[in-house]
């Protein structure tokens, strides 16, 4: 089993765990490193379910905070071993942004931090990259509520080294036409149902995205095609092609009002829901989402993308997206994160964390 270093700096810990291959339902080894080195740590009280590992502060503070990332990365691009530029301060690699370097920050801190002015809870899950019914948050708050209680929470999804408020909303659907088989030399004794799906492309071409105000942050919808199936040989016609659509919607609408829009959008067309999670609104009317902004800088942008603040927002846990990293880096062949936003987002977090450099914080929370 490899092992990860805490006693290490920050940077060295990232290229520690992006070495780790975790492609999504494929954790078992970063989660026995996370265990082991969490397990050697006796201020902590360590909790594994599944390939997800939690690790809890009980110092009868009187509050509580959720600091929680993720340990899976999408499928490997040749994009690993990690490679350091060094003079640049670039950490190249697979999950360097999305998000080992927010991974690596919170167990620094969960080593580091002995007597945080909150109590807190370290959650590091499994299986955030793919569909719903797998995620390790998720499974969590089904299997031990408990352990998500908290008075906030922070989840380190990359966000340049700022806060990202709220999240949109997912959906994807199926949109399926119809036809007829025919043999492709008498094409006209068929219907070509591949050739149906040109309106609903066209449809989409067409879309004009909402882009809605919410607590003076401004969001911005999508609808896209993100995949397209048809065709059972080359010499037949084909009777079935299915477009999979994927809509992000802004956190003011509800899932059922997002699929309600989806489905009159392509109204004709055969509809099938596949996959769905709500958004988050931004919360910042919160005190404790207020004390973590003010403490952190003070600018807030919207997260586009989905993310697990969703979650505890459903909790009724306020909560933030806070993380190094570029989120437009995400995924990518490329993807890298500049170690100096690991190393800031480390310093900020340990200073509101730290009784002596925010005082007052026990009362904000």
């Amino acid at each position: 089993m490899p092992a990860i270093d805490l006693s290490t700096d920050v940077v060295t810990l990232t290229r520690q765990l992006v070495d780790i291959e975790s492609v999504s339902r494929d954790e078992q080894e970063i989660a026995d490193a996370v265990e082991t080195a969490l397990r050697a740590l006796p201020h902590l009280e360590v909790t594994r379910r599944g390939h997800t590992v939690v690790a809890r502060t009980d110092l009868g503070r009187p509050s509580r905070v959720v600091i929680a990332g993720h340990l899976d990365t999408v499928p490997v691009n040749a994009n690993l071993p990690s490679r350091y530029d060094e003079e640049a301060g670039i950490l190249h690699g697979l999950g360097t942004c999305d998000m080992k370097g927010g991974d690596a920050v919170i167990l620094k801190l969960a080593a580091t931090v002995a007597e945080p002015v909150h109590d807190v809870t370290y959650v590091l899950y499994e299986a955030e990259e793919i569909e719903s019914a797998y995620n390790g948050l998720r499974l969590l708050g089904e299997s031990d509520p408990e352990l998500l209680e908290a008075d906030f929470a922070i989840l380190m999804e990359p966000s340049n080294a700022g806060v990202e408020a709220g999240c949109q909303g997912t959906l994807r659907v199926e949109v399926r036409t119809r036809g007829e088989r025919a043999h492709s030399a008498r094409s006209w004794r068929g219907v070509n149902a591949i050739h149906g799906a040109g309106e609903v492309l066209a449809r989409l071409n067409a879309y004009e995205a909402r882009r809605p105000v919410i607590d003076g942050l401004e969001y911005h919808e999508g609808l896209n095609a993100v995949g397209i199936s048809g065709g059972v040989a080359g010499n037949v016609i084909p009777d079935e092609c299915v477009v999979t659509v994927n809509h992000r919607f802004a956190p003011d609408r509800s899932e059922a009002e997002a699929l309600a829009f989806v489905e009159e959008f392509f109204a004709g067309f055969e509809i099938t829901l596949t996959d769905t999670a709500p958004g988050a609104l931004p919360g910042l009317d919160r005190p404790a989402a207020r004390a973590f902004i003010e403490a952190v800088g003070g600018v807030v942008n919207p997260k586009f993308g989905w993310t697990d603040v969703a979650r505890f927002t459903a909790l009724g846990v306020p909560a933030v997206n806070y993380g190094p990293g570029d989120p437009m880096l995400a995924h990518k062949q490329d993807e890298h994160v500049e170690t100096a936003q690991i190393e800031r987002c480390e310093q900020q977090l340990r200073a509101w964390l730290t009784p002596q450099s925010t005082p007052g914080n026990q009362e904000n929370a």
